[in-house]
Parts: C-alpha cells; structure tokens; sequence
C-alpha cells in the first residue's frame, strides 16, 4: 500500500487496487462468481498497534473511494472532505479511515466495463447483476486482506447506510459499530421507479449498443445525463429548490421556446452534463438494480428484526433528515424499531433540516454533531484512546 499526499487537505492517504486471484472467487446472490476480483481502495490515517481503530466508509450510488483526496477525474476535492480530516468526526489522526469504490463501480473496482477473462473484451451486460450483500462481501474480502479482523465502524450514507446495515446483519462479529445515515432497510415502490425511469433513459439512447457502447467507441451521454437529472430531482426537497432557485429566469424574459429559460433547469444540465464525465452507465445500471433488489428483511422471513439479532453486540447509530423524501425519516424509524426489537443498542437521531436528501453532503452541524458524539462514546468503549 503506497502512501500518498492529498494536496488537498494535506492527510496522508494511501491505497491502490487490491487483486485477488482466480483461486479466491467471489460468489454472489445470483449465484455466479467473479474471479479474479479487484477493489479499488482510499485510505487515510494510520492502522493503531492493536488494529481496533480502522473505520469503513461506504460511499453513495455514485460516489467513489475518493471521500477525503482529490478526485482524479474531475480534479474535485473528496466527495466528504466536511466529515473526514483533521478535527472532523472522522479524525485520521485518531481513525485509520478506509473507503473502497463498490462492486459494479466504475472507479477501478470489478465492474461492467471492466476485462471479462473469458473474452478479453469488456463485461457490459454479460457482467452478472451483484446485490447490496455481494458489495459488502467484497467490503469484507478487502478488510480481511488488509489484515483487520475487527472494525471499530462502519459508516454509510444513503446506498452506504443501506451497506452498513447488511455489514450488521451478516458480519456482526466483525464489526463494533455501525452508522446508517439516511438509509433504509429496503428499496421503496417510489426508489424503484425513480431508478427505472434512470435506465430506460440510458438503454433509449442510441449510443448505449446494448450495453455494448465500448466496443464501438461511443458512449450513452445523453441517456446517462437524463438519468442523473431525474435522480438529482430526488436529493433535493421542494424547499431547497424553492430557496435555490423559484422560479427564476436563466436571461431576461422567456425564449418562447425550449432552451434553458428558468435556473433549475440550468442546473439539472449542468448536473447531468458534469456527470457523465465521472461515471459510466452501465454501472448506472447495475448498481441501480442493487438497490432495487435491496430487502434486508426478506432473508427473514420479512421479519427485519431477526436480521440484527446476532448483532447485539454491536451499537447502532441511525440518522435521518426531516426532509429527505428520497429514504425518508419514516423508514429510518422502522430500522430503529427493529434494532429496538432485536435487543440492539441504537442511537437515532431525526435531523431538522429542509435540504433534503443532500444535506448528507452539505454543511450540516447537527449531523456533525450527532456522528461526533457516537463515534466520540463508542471509541470510549473501544478503549480507543
């Protein structure tokens, strides 16, 4: 593991690209196996003596492993850089912090676009559809390779709370804490749709080619930019638009056609053009239908609670925004019900703010202070100094 300064913040990071080989396959839900498997991996801090202070940060739909480095794309500071660093909840002078760009990514962890062994050409749509559960696996390869046999947190937020839940649900053992940051135990009929509409504009772009667009040297821009635009809708609240934007003009009086006449429309192409600079779209695909396939319960009879019940050792901190509609508070208070009902330690806290599903990434001092407070008392109990 090569060390590195972020020119950014200034902390030492360190990472690369894990390689397992043929011989150690991942199996999936599906019930195919990848082999070889690569993780693509960002850490920063340092591992303590006894190994008990390592933090796994899972990162959003669309996030990466960069959460606290320069993004080597967009040239972008970390997509967390206001939660990790020196004095921020997630101290890598205390934590030796880890984040790893998910299965299906498309940030040099095993993905669709990536070289199928068989064919040498890349997966595209031959890759297998991987599950919330496969991700956390190969989570759980990495740390093991890293030579952690604990971790003293897991942390996510939205797609990485889902994570940080199924860590709970299938690796109590290996973990002494957990965060879900505005997640759910489940995939909404709404979450579902939203995703849908996402993927029928990538496949309805001509440039998509079945999946097949890297063969052919083109890729789907539009239909992966119309995706974004409809997913970004869904971070934010009516009131954060409102604030943001009303209904203000982007030029003096209307076009009287169809360009870009109000600011929120501006926006949205701005979010979709920048977007597909960073991210490819049949990963767009694949993670989507993770999160749709997501069903923490389902593996239990639909009885969420005995999911977390070999988890009563581990304390569970749960966090929700008052306006996020995308995982709204209600189902935040379902997980804590049925952490309540396994005879799981669970902190929840419902976060007063009106910038919806966004203010994970924005300057947020309630959700700062939550997540400090929790990381700040189990650390006491860890014995971490």
């Amino acid at each position: 593991m090569k060390a590195l300064s972020s020119p950014h913040d200034g902390i030492e990071s360190g990472g690369g690209v894990w390689r397992f080989p043929a011989d150690r396959p991942l199996r999936l839900d599906s019930g195919a196996t990848l082999a070889p498997l690569e993780v693509a991996y960002r850490t920063y801090g340092h591992l303590n003596a006894d190994r008990s202070n390592a933090v796994l940060v899972m990162h959003a739909l669309t996030g990466d492993q960069y959460l606290a480095s320069t993004h080597p794309v967009t040239g972008k500071p970390g997509w967390w850089t206001r939660v990790v660093g020196r004095g921020l909840p997630l101290d890598p002078d205390r934590f030796f912090i880890i984040c790893a760009n998910v299965l299906g990514g498309c940030m040099g962890t095993t993905g669709p676009g990536s070289t199928d062994p068989a064919t040498g050409a890349p997966w595209g749509l031959a890759f297998p559809v991987i599950t919330i559960a496969d991700m956390v696996r190969a989570q759980a390869m990495l740390v093991e390779a890293l030579g952690i046999e604990t971790l003293f947190a897991v942390v996510g937020a939205s797609m990485g709370g889902m994570q940080a839940l199924q860590w709970a649900a299938d690796y109590p053992e290996r973990i002494f804490s957990a965060v879900c940051i505005a997640g759910a135990a489940r995939h909404s009929a709404q979450n579902i749709a939203f995703h849908e509409v996402g993927r029928a504009a990538i496949m309805a772009d001509p440039d998509w080619r079945g999946g097949a667009y890297e063969a052919a040297g083109v890729r789907p821009e539009k239909g992966l930019a119309v995706a974004r635009m409809a997913a970004h809708i869904t971070y934010l609240s009516e009131a954060a638009l409102q604030r943001k934007f009303g209904r203000e003009l982007q030029r003096d009086g209307l076009s009287w056609g169809f360009e870009t006449d109000f600011q929120v429309e501006s926006y949205l192409r701005h979010q979709g053009a920048s977007f597909v600079d960073r991210f490819d779209a049949n990963s767009y695909l694949y993670i989507t239908r993770a999160l749709d396939y997501f069903d923490l319960a389902a593996a239990y009879g639909g009885q969420l609670a005995s999911a977390f019940v070999p988890a009563r050792d581990v304390r569970f901190c749960v966090l929700s925004f008052s306006s996020d509609w995308l995982y709204a508070t209600a189902e935040s208070r379902h997980v804590v019900r049925a952490l309540n009902a396994a005879g799981c330690r669970a902190s929840y806290v419902e976060i007063e703010t009106d910038k919806g599903h966004d203010a994970i990434f924005l300057e947020e001092p309630a959700l700062d202070s939550a997540l400090r407070g929790f990381l700040a008392s189990a650390a006491e109990k860890r014995g971490l100094a």
